[in-house]
């Protein structure tokens, strides 16, 4: 600490006047951290770009449970949620906006502008503007939604919480963890001191003789022209019996390197980031996802629709990043009969091709067409109905 500076640590605790670390004394007063300064932390803002980059680039489908299988279903509430949110922000804006609250805040919220039993638009709002309102009852919970003065009903609002209790508001990153991101905050405080001095050393003059108050009044001006951040290289010069006493590097500083590596670690095992993408996607992205997906469920859904209706993330687009990873998969997935060279198609944004709904049988090559329900096999140029097999196959039983 600079001997001009000694004065304005007279009011702090006892434990720290003595202390000049930045670090160590922000550290000792448990300052407290909000988002902003959350997010002014390289590492924390780093990794929740990357995470919310990640879910908001994937598409949501709407299928429905049918006696032949899953269907994707055509509905315009899957339009507002990936393209057109009938809002000011894009569809990949609107869930990187709620992602971003997710962690960060107690939630991410968005109104659901509806007529009757038609959705026609989702509205976000930032987390800020939300209050809520709950009954005592810590049984037969229930909340209202305050934005603005206005009281909403809970089922007004899509509502994707973190960790959450009671359903209604969430706990973030921040509030779990504070103290190591209250670390790293500091950190960042105290390498930004240091390059706004330029780097200079600390220390303290020493004079033989006694300075008037004019005197010392230029050297204060001259000392903190030195230590001032510009282009411009500046010295000072000292007269006759006057000298620069250098101090010793604190511990903080000679620690900084080991401080920052750790420090950047333990953000990274907050937000579950690992060191390689299917690790970090398990840990960090899916259980993101699938909050969204159950939230999307309750709140998106009609009461009739939700037995066999549900909203899913469509994750074969991650998928689409390694190019022979992916060509390899459809190669294994067609040798083994479960998908045909059409679906694979459909999958890669290509036009249906006549004659490709098929699937190679294991059993002398025989090809089973999905729409004729026939297997044909080509050694003895013969078709067979499956539904007419089954029935010679009952007759022989028979006879």
């Amino acid at each position: 600490m600079g001997l001009f500076n000694r004065k304005k640590v007279k009011n702090e605790v006892e434990t720290i006047i003595q202390t000049d670390e930045v670090l160590l004394n922000a550290l000792l007063k448990g300052e407290p951290i909000d988002r902003k300064m959350a997010m002014s932390i390289p590492a924390v803002a780093d990794d929740v770009d990357f995470i919310c980059n990640t879910i908001a680039m994937i598409p949501i489908k709407l299928y429905k449970e049918e006696k032949d299988g899953i269907k994707e279903i055509d509905d315009p509430r899957v339009d507002l949620l990936n393209d057109n949110t009938k809002d000011t922000l894009t569809g990949v804006q609107f869930k990187k906006a709620l992602v971003e609250d997710y962690l960060l805040d107690k939630g991410g919220y968005a109104f659901i502008k509806k007529s009757r039993n038609k959705v026609l638009s989702l509205h976000y709002v930032e987390s800020a503007q939300i209050s809520i309102s709950k009954n005592t009852d810590p049984i037969f919970k229930s909340y209202d939604i305050m934005v603005n003065g206005t009281t909403y009903k809970d089922f007004d609002f899509l509502k994707i919480l973190r960790n959450t209790k009671d359903g209604a508001s969430g706990t973030s990153v921040i509030s779990q963890v504070s103290k190591a991101l209250e670390t790293a905050f500091q950190e960042l405080k105290y390498q930004y001191s240091l390059l706004k001095s330029g780097g200079n050393k600390r220390g303290f003059l020493k004079s033989d003789n006694k300075l008037t108050e004019e005197a010392m009044n230029k050297l204060k001006e001259a000392w903190n022209n030195l230590y001032a951040n510009d282009n411009e290289n500046k010295c000072i010069v000292l007269n006759n019996g006057m000298d620069f006493k250098e101090c010793s590097n604190s511990s903080v500083e000679m620690q900084l390197d080991n401080t920052k590596k750790s420090l950047k670690q333990d953000i990274h095992d907050v937000f579950h980031i690992k060191d390689n993408w299917k690790d970090t996607f398990k840990t960090a992205i899916q259980p993101i996802i699938a909050e969204i997906e159950c939230s999307l469920n309750r709140d998106l859904l009609l009461e009739s629709e939700k037995t066999n209706h549900f909203y899913a993330f469509d994750l074969k687009e991650i998928l689409k990043g390694d190019m022979k990873e992916r060509f390899e998969a459809y190669k294994t997935a067609k040798e083994t009969g479960w998908i045909t060279p059409n679906e694979i198609r459909y999958l890669e944004n290509y036009d249906k091709i006549e004659g490709l709904d098929i699937i190679a049988m294991s059993l002398g090559n025989v090809i089973y067409d999905v729409n004729t329900q026939e297997y044909y096999t080509p050694n003895t140029d013969s078709s067979k109905s499956m539904s007419k097999g089954g029935e010679e196959n009952e007759e022989e039983q028979i006879l």
